[in-house]
C-alpha cells in the first residue's frame, strides 16, 4: 500500500482527501490510500514521517506551505523562487526519507487563467500577501502582467488607498487571501466594487464557497469572474503526476 496525504490546519476545508479517494477508485488505483493529517503546529510534521513509513507524497495548504521548507531536503526551482511550497514528494530510503518541495499552485494557477486573460489585462491587482499571493505573483511576472499587492499592511498598497484611477488602470484583480472562505461567506476582500466594470476580470482562489461574495459582487458590475476549482483540480493532478514520475 502507497500512502498519500494532506498536511494543514484545520483541513475541514480540504477537498484533497476526497478527490484522491474518488480518483482511486474511478481509475482502479487498488495500492493506494490518501489520509488527512491536521497539524496545527509544523513542529508535528517530523512525527508524520516517521510514523508512516509508506507514505509517497503530501499535500500541504494552510498554515505551512511556508514553514515547512525547513524540513525538506531539496526544492524544485518555483517553490525556491516563490518561498512556498503545496506538494512534498517523499523518497522513502533504508534509514531516512528524502523530502523534496514543489508548488503546484503555479500550475494550476497559469492554465486556469490564461484562456480568460484580453488584451485590457496587462496589469493586476493581488489580494493578500501569504504563499498563495507569492505563487499568483511568479506567474503574472512569467506572463508579463504587472501587478500590485494589496495587504492589510503597508506593503505595497492597502486596501484604503484603492480608489477609482486604480482600479481602472488594473482590471485584473485575483483574490489571494482567505477572506471569504467558508464558513465566513459573508466577508469579501475591502475593495471600491462601485469602480468594477465589464473589463474587469475577477479571480478567486477560493473555491468554497463556489461563487464567494467577491466574485458575486464582481458579476453584479458585469465583470468576468472565474473561481479556484479548476486550479484546484490542475494542481491536484500535477502532485500526483510529481509524486508517481521518475526519481
Amino acid at each position: 500500500m502507497r500512502t498519500f496525504g494532506i498536511i494543514g490546519y484545520p483541513l475541514s476545508h480540504s477537498f484533497s482527501q476526497k478527490y484522491f479517494t474518488e480518483k482511486f477508485k474511478k481509475e482502479n488505483i487498488a495500492d493506494c490510500e490518501y489520509k488527512v493529517f491536521p497539524i496545527e503546529k509544523i513542529t508535528e510534521f517530523p512525527a508524520v514521517i516517521t510514523n508512516n513509513s509508506t507514505l509517497c507524497g503530501l499535500s500541504v495548504t494552510i498554515p505551512h506551505k511556508q514553514n515547512i521548507i525547513q524540513y525538506l531536503n531539496d526544492m524544485d526551482p518555483a517553490a525556491k523562487e516563490i518561498g512556498a511550497v503545496n506538494c512534498v514528494r517523499v523518497s522513502q530510503g533504508s534509514s531516512t526519507a528524502k523530502l523534496t518541495g514543489y508548488n503546484t499552485d503555479v500550475y494550476g494557477f497559469e492554465q486556469s487563467l490564461k484562456p480568460l486573460l484580453k488584451p485590457q489585462h496587462s496589469k493586476a491587482l493581488i489580494l493578500g500577501t501569504g504563499g498563495a499571493a507569492k505563487a499568483v505573483a511568479y506567474i503574472l511576472d512569467k506572463l508579463n502582467i504587472k501587478f500590485r499587492s494589496v495587504s492589510r499592511t503597508q506593503m505595497d498598497l492597502m486596501y484604503s488607498d484603492l480608489n477609482k484611477s486604480i482600479l481602472e488602470e488594473h482590471t485584473l484583480i485575483i483574490n489571494a487571501s482567505p477572506v471569504g472562505m467558508y464558513p465566513n461567506v459573508n466577508s469579501s476582500p475591502d475593495i471600491p466594487y462601485e469602480f468594477l466594470t465589464k473589463n474587469h476580470l475577477l479571480y478567486d482562489l477560493i473555491y468554497n464557497p463556489e461563487e464567494s461574495l467577491f466574485l458575486k459582487r464582481g458579476k453584479e458590475k458585469r465583470a468576468q469572474v472565474k473561481n479556484g476549482l479548476e486550479m484546484l483540480h490542475l494542481q491536484a493532478e500535477k502532485a500526483w503526476e510529481i509524486w508517481n514520475g521518475p526519481t
